[in-house]
């Protein structure tokens, strides 16, 4: 095992929240494959302490450590070094990864330990970008299924049926859904389901049908939609933006019209 001065003198900090349980987060630290989703292909990881850590970048950089301490679906220590780099030879520092529950998911907590302040700063900004692109690659998988919530959502607003439109609307919202658009402001799952019963009756037999894909980052989805009436006709014109929660439904949604 690399053995290593506690602290090393030079250090930096980062954290993000991740809109995923920290369990799926973990994941991200003992399987390969989802190893090299946030790091590079090829890039590799024995989960266990002693095992060996390598991380290809997409330019070609390479840097190898040894996991040092790992605590399930909490925390995580290696050392940290490039092949081609002297001022950070392999296991010539040391990453330390800890997460923490987090009402929107999990929150996750940084420290690179250097032994001299010109490498610690030359991480500083690498690191912000690659949490941006691990928090990215955690949550597109935590929410795969958000292009299916989001049609749901839309279906509910044409069920009039009020029992069946709020099993709707508990499959795919939290009980606590904040909703905001131009016409309505509400604070749990049941207020908007009557908002939706509501807008029925000025809408006759309208229908809300999303247009394209979605596009999601960091469990953020946005949805373009047609409002069309009862002969088909289109009536409107909007987008949505979801807010996705840990367990993998929508906490809160605004509605913006027109703009397409």
């Amino acid at each position: 095992m690399t053995d290593l001065p506690l602290p090393l003198p030079h250090a930096l900090e980062r954290s993000v929240v991740i809109r995923a349980q920290p369990t799926t987060v973990f994941r991200y630290f003992t399987d390969s494959g989802r190893f090299a989703a946030w790091w590079g292909a090829g890039s590799t990881i024995d989960p266990r302490p002693g095992g060996q850590v390598l991380i290809r970048y997409p330019n070609g950089v390479t840097v190898r450590g040894e996991v040092l301490e790992i605590v399930p679906t909490t925390r995580i220590c290696f050392t940290y070094g490039y092949d081609a780099n002297p001022l950070v030879p392999p296991g010539g520092s040391r990453v330390t990864i800890t997460l923490h529950a987090h009402v929107e998911g999990t929150r996750l907590e940084l420290r690179h330990e250097f032994s001299n302040p010109e490498a610690r700063d030359q991480h500083r900004q690498g690191w912000g970008y690659q949490l941006a692109v691990f928090a990215n690659v955690v949550s597109a998988e935590a929410h795969a299924n958000a292009q299916e919530l989001v049609d749901r959502f839309f279906a509910a607003w044409s069920e009039r049926d009020a029992d069946r439109r709020l099993e709707e609307l508990e499959a795919v919202t939290t009980p606590e859904v904040v909703f905001r658009d131009s016409f309505g402001a509400t604070a749990s799952r049941a207020e908007l389901s009557a908002h939706i019963a509501a807008a029925q009756q000025h809408l006759g037999g309208s229908r809300l049908e999303r247009q394209g894909g979605i596009r999601q980052c960091q469990g953020t989805a946005l949805a373009d939609w047609t409002l069309r009436g009862a002969d088909g006709s289109a009536s409107g014109a909007g987008s949505n933006v979801f807010d996705l929660g840990p367990d993998g439904r929508i906490t809160r949604i605004v509605g913006l019209w027109g703009g397409r």
